[in-house]
């Protein structure tokens, strides 16, 4: 078959600008073969090369005594004792979700699953953070039904638990839904598998499943805007298979116990391509396929198809040749394809044969590092105006306003479907609070969750992006766990438009003080810009994943509030509206600023609640909807009334930062009080829970009451 020739067209429907195309040249000497300007155009698509945001990237804190590994391969690595550690990452899977919700949003959760069992950590918890439109919207009930059953699909087959994310609606997700999965799985601190190639004329072997044509320029396709031709996209989401995804990880982490794998890395984004491409790079080693030596399932397949395919359930490794039967033998018994499909070379070539024909010769290096970095330009968010003051609301008919909105009702509806349980570990199901896994074998846990406040970040992102680490740092605490590490999911729109590029500039510079203060490095992550559809971009949501230890000989906080117990608020009030919960479901306002962050008060107070966890019955932190929310839902979680002291509509609602919620006994209670005092923590007795009633200042409503509207909301909006 003939390649088409490379016109100024085909240039631009490979996401390349005529400044790129120059540079191509520049560096190849001559006109590209239509393969070489796909595996160009896949190398240097935002999706895999961070052209945008590398400058920005590089600022973010990423060392610690805990990380084994920081970003740059697979997934991040932190240690967790006794020769263990914890491999995690998220990733988007936005623009394909929004063409084939639940193909898009399987393959995500498969992708991310790969990333972790790639470094030889078999996978123990996953959570997803999803962001839809308006529910009236006429595509969101089909996208969110079709995300989560996708979701659902994939990791229910695969077999491991999900244990916690968030659900969001905003209309600024209407024509582009975010869905980002996160996995996390465990190995031994001497049995991690990195992805640098090493040795000349070692075996390239390609394992898994077959290439097909599906998922061909996904990454491009996931690098640009969306507009009238989206329906024309299809074809660039993958379909995957969790059957064929759990056969790969137990093959895959039998042959790393062979001793025959030198180097080994996933066929994610870009396929074949940077697969091949970050191995040899990494070993500083060039390589050389034979694509006629590639397992395909559809006949005809060219060598720009094969290059650029995202077929799922796929790795690529280099193999030691003298292992190389007993390593096929592992394939052969799990019913995977195993292919030498070329070799590492030691001239800085990526050569790509098919039938014998020269496809592409390119100077591997320079393909890997010399992808466009740009110095956006970039306008600073201006500074919000001050929040009129707000009429009092009744405090029931304010509650009732944020737990019939699907933003704060329950999501049963969404983790039902999720199995949860699987392996047998989960300690605590999603549904309040970080998740919970034992570590298997041990009397370690790993606690998990997953936050971001939107609206916070459009309105400052600064401290938007800072509330972000903050509240996944609470999350963590609120459950008796020592935050180590985070992983960030960096969703913006155009980066070519400068308040966009502010925007994150913004939520970088807020993210890195954060985990820098609160000791959390962001060690994995990824980036997803251009979420836009005709131009209207979404709300800026760099989502953070934060991983903690609940060490062996620590207790988790993992109780219920009880009939007796009683409520302390820990933490300033000083009641900021600005941006609220209440504000935007109540008013239908999203006005004033975020709430400011004190780092230092979320450490001291966070540092508290750790060190005294075994006075703390249950505990949640505070963030959106406030004192009023928090006491809620710590309330119908324990199947008892709360009544708050508190009257006003700032005391109640109020998104303050550095806050919890503790429910114990009287006699703990005391205890808490003498030593908050002591340590210069803010504490006050704010009520309690009893009974059947929840009392907010002089207004009430029976729980059943409420725990109705609570429980069913979110089903009769989506549903």
């Amino acid at each position: 078959m003939q390649e088409p020739a490379v016109t100024s067209e085909l240039i631009e429907s490979h996401g390349l600008s005529p400044d790129e195309y120059a540079r191509i040249l520049d560096i190849i000497g001559r006109e590209p073969t239509y393969t070489e300007l796909g595996i160009f155009s896949a190398m240097w698509n935002e999706h895999c090369s961070y052209k945008s945001s590398k400058k920005w990237l590089r600022t973010l804190p990423t060392d610690g005594p805990q990380v084994i590994c920081g970003p740059g391969e697979n997934a991040g690595i932190v240690d967790i004792g006794d020769g263990q550690c914890v491999v995690f990452k998220m990733e988007s899977h936005n623009h394909p979700s929004y063409i084939e919700p639940y193909q898009g949003a399987a393959t995500g959760v498969g992708g991310i699953l790969r990333d972790v069992f790639t470094m030889g950590a078999r996978p123990i918890a996953s959570m997803n953070s999803l962001s839809f439109g308006e529910p009236a919207h006429h595509k969101t009930t089909q996208l969110v039904n079709g995300v989560v059953a996708g979701v659902g699909g994939y990791g229910n087959c695969f077999g491991v638990p999900c244990v916690g994310g968030e659900v969001r609606f905003h209309p600024a997700y209407n024509s582009n839904c975010l869905v980002n999965a996160f996995a996390a799985g465990l190995a031994d601190t001497d049995k991690i598998f990195y992805s640098a190639a090493s040795g000349i004329g070692m075996p390239v072997v390609y394992l898994g499943a077959k290439t097909g044509r599906d998922g061909v320029g996904g990454a491009t396709m996931a690098s640009a805007e969306f507009d009238d031709t989206i329906e024309e996209k299809r074809p660039t989401v993958q379909v995957g298979d969790p059957f064929t995804e759990k056969r790969l990880m137990e093959a895959t982490l039998e042959l790393m116990a062979t001793g025959a794998v030198i180097s080994i890395q996933d066929m994610g984004a870009a396929g074949l391509t940077c697969s091949a491409v970050e191995m040899g790079d990494k070993g500083k080693l060039g390589v050389k396929l034979n694509l006629e030596d590639v397992p395909q399932r559809e006949e005809n397949m060219t060598a720009y198809e094969m290059m650029l395919s995202e077929s799922q359930e796929r790795m690529l490794m280099v193999l030691k040749p003298e292992l190389e039967a007993e390593a096929r033998a592992v394939f052969v018994k799990w019913d995977l394809d195993f292919a030498i499909v070329g070799e590492t070379i030691a001239e800085d070539r990526f050569l790509i044969l098919h039938n014998g024909e020269v496809k592409a010769d390119l100077p591997l290096a320079t393909l890997a590092g010399s992808a466009p970095e740009y110095d956006r330009p970039w306008m600073a968010t201006p500074a919000a105006a001050p929040l009129e003051e707000l009429p009092e609301v009744d405090p029931i008919e304010g509650l009732k306003a944020l737990i019939s909105s699907p933003n704060y009702a329950a999501k049963q509806w969404v983790y039902e479907q999720y199995d949860t349980t699987v392996m047998g570990d989960t300690s605590r199901r999603p549904g309040v609070g970080s998740g919970l896994i034992r570590v298997h074998g041990t009397e370690k846990m790993l606690a998990f969750t997953s936050d971001v406040t939107p609206r916070y970040v459009k309105a400052n992102p600064v401290e938007g992006g800072k509330q972000a680490v903050a509240e996944a740092y609470r999350n963590l605490i609120a459950v008796g766990a020592l935050p180590l590490a985070t992983t960030d999911n960096l969703n913006f729109g155009n980066p070519e438009k400068p308040e966009i590029m502010g925007q994150f500039v913004g939520a970088i510079q807020g993210i890195g003080e954060a985990v820098t203060a609160l000791g959390m490095p962001i060690v994995s992550g990824n980036v997803s810009l251009y979420n836009e559809t005709d131009g209207q971009g979404i709300l800026p949501t760099p989502t953070i994943g934060a991983v903690g230890l609940i060490a062996a000989g620590e207790q988790p906080i993992n109780g219920a509030a009880r009939d007796g117990h009683t409520a302390l608020l820990i933490g300033e009030t000083m009641g900021h509206l600005g941006q609220s919960a209440l504000l935007a479901e109540h008013f239908n306002r999203e006005d004033g600023d975020a709430p400011q962050v004190d780092l230092a008060a979320e450490k001291r107070n966070g540092d508290f609640i750790r060190t005294n966890r075994d006075l703390i019955k249950a505990c949640t932190d505070l963030s959106d909807g406030g004192l009023a929310l928090a006491a809620f839902e710590l309330a119908e979680e324990g199947g008892v009334g709360v009544q708050i002291d508190a009257g006003s509509t700032a005391d109640l609602f109020g998104e303050d930062q550095a806050r919890y919620l503790v429910a114990c006994n009287f006699d703990q209670a005391e205890a808490l009080l003498l030593l908050a005092s002591q340590a210069g923590v803010p504490i006050a007795s704010v009520g309690r829970f009893s009974g059947d009633t929840v009392k907010l200042g002089a207004s009430q409503a029976p729980l059943a009451e409420l725990a109705a509207i609570y429980r069913n909301s979110f089903a009769a909006a989506v549903a």
